[in-house]
């Protein structure tokens, strides 16, 4: 039988905390582990698998999108790579959210008034925010003079 490494094994491993390993064994992101005495004991292939977790995390799945993916890769087809397209979609939404927000603060930071409250740019946004603009597109307003 190959090396087995318990719980605290794998967590030292990879980083990742063993009541976050518990949890995510309960999402089925991870499989259920052999035991030993009652003792989890995981393949060493476990390390890599927490690994992939950890990425696709990091790089903005949720947990969720994660099961998704990891039940997409062992099924027939392409089907990890609709979710990997929806995600790049909602990530170009979020960079575009931040270039948005970005360019209001370092107009506001560029703003001459002494109480940006004074401001009636700063006025006119905040109306078209509450008129159900998005940040983007009360900026666009209060900027097309």
């Amino acid at each position: 039988m190959s090396e087995q490494l318990t719980i605290g094994e794998l967590a030292n491993r990879t980083g990742v905390a063993t009541s976050a390993l518990r949890y995510w064994e309960t999402l089925g992101l991870l499989p259920p582990p052999a035991r030993a005495s009652g003792q989890r004991r995981y393949p060493p292939s476990a390390v890599g698998l927490v690994g992939v977790v950890l990425l696709l995390r990091d790089a903005g799945f949720t947990l969720r999108e994660v099961k998704a993916f990891l039940a997409a890769r062992t099924a027939a087809g392409d089907d990890w790579r609709e979710l990997y397209q929806r995600k790049l979609a909602e990530l170009d939404q979020r960079i575009a959210q931040a270039q948005a927000a970005r360019t209001a603060v370092a107009h506001g930071l560029a703003c001459p008034h002494e109480d940006i409250f004074e401001c009636p740019n700063f006025a006119g946004g905040v109306s078209a925010l509450l008129a159900g603009c998005s940040l983007e597109e009360a900026h666009a307003r209060v900027h097309a003079h």
